[in-house]
């Protein structure tokens, strides 16, 4: 049995980052977690998408850890394994073998809590660092220089979300800036191929605006299926229009033939922006539509602002969500 990694737990809206049973990358690259079965990463997998339940039912306890309810009979379900074996999985995940999950009885019939810790392990001692990397600089263009003004200045230069009360706070500070990412740890080297739509070479004679249109109709084919676009436009039919114009948005990044694509006010590169957008799923796009319908700002430039929107969604989800559970739950102990 390997031992006791110490992993640290997930805290308030880190829990909510997973929409799809996934077995975290780590956990089959790291020779830490080499001790772990098959079966048991599995299971971890299934804890991981039960997070986003405990989010939305606000099951935190006083230090704000997340904790679910996952029991036996559960895994047995899903897993199609017998009571032996969801026990012998559970030991293998649990405190007594690599840790990743902590369990707590509750007694007098109420079901165990579950604490699932966080996956990600600190660098091992010894192992050198790549060397840090920047983007080259974008050329200073006419073009730029005349369009940059018009872009919202706290859109360009925020790299944190700002501290107002939800009610009175601009999206630009709901949606952080990205930080400045090393080129060999990016997205775009962890894109399964398989993912993106086959460009296939253009036969003899054939236009190449055709092979374009052919490329871009690939591409909303493959987004309106990863966002599920039907069942949006049937939750917001009176956005019908500006779903259209996301996805449209997306499809004209992903067949652009730009090296870097601007994203509020940074050049990044575009295979790390077109991955990006290529993950984006049906949560993403509603969290992105409910905020932007909620600003009150006004914004000038509003292709570029939504581009960050869509950019910058999976990592400020999270928060966005959970500033709006602690104010509803403000509003209930004020009494209003």
């Amino acid at each position: 049995m390997p031992s006791n990694l110490n992993l640290d737990y997930y805290y308030g809206a880190e829990a909510d980052q997973y929409s799809f049973y996934r077995i975290p990358k780590t956990l089959l690259t790291d020779r830490r977690y080499k001790g772990v079965s098959i079966e048991a990463k599995v299971l971890y997998g299934l804890l991981l998408d039960r997070m986003g339940l405990s989010v939305k039912n606000g099951w935190m306890d006083s230090e704000k850890r997340v904790y679910i309810y996952f029991t036996q009979e559960d895994a047995m379900n899903l897993m199609s394994c017998g009571k032996d074996k969801a026990t012998k999985l559970f030991r293998e995940l649990d405190t007594d073998g690599i840790g990743l999950i902590e369990r707590k009885k509750q007694g007098q019939g109420r079901p165990t809590k579950i604490y699932v810790k966080n996956f990600i392990l600190p660098p091992e001692p010894g192992q050198p660092q790549p060397p840090e990397q920047t983007p080259p600089p974008a050329p200073q263009t006419a073009e730029n220089q005349q369009s940059r003004p018009l872009e919202s200045a706290a859109l360009l230069t925020a790299e944190k979300p700002q501290s107002a009360p939800l009610e009175t706070r601009g999206l630009d500070g709901g949606f952080s800036a990205p930080n400045k990412t090393e080129k060999k740890n990016t997205d775009l080297n962890d894109t399964d191929p398989s993912i993106l739509p086959p460009t296939p070479a253009p036969p003899v004679g054939r236009p190449k605006d055709r092979m374009r249109m052919d490329e871009m109709d690939r591409y909303r084919e493959l987004i309106k299926e990863n966002i599920d676009f039907d069942l949006l436009r049937q939750e917001h039919p009176y956005d019908e229009e500006t779903l259209e114009g996301y996805v449209e948005l997306m499809v004209e990044v992903c067949c652009s033939r730009r090296d870097f694509i601007r994203i509020a006010g940074e050049e990044m590169a575009a295979g790390v922006v077109k991955s990006r957008f290529l993950k984006l799923n049906h949560e993403h796009i509603a969290y992105v539509l409910d905020s932007l319908s909620q600003n009150t700002t006004l914004v000038k430039n509003i292709k570029a602002y939504t581009l960050a929107a869509l950019y910058n969604a999976p990592t400020t989800i999270g928060q966005y969500y959970a500033s709006l559970v602690s104010h509803d739950l403000a509003q209930d102990a004020a009494g209003i």
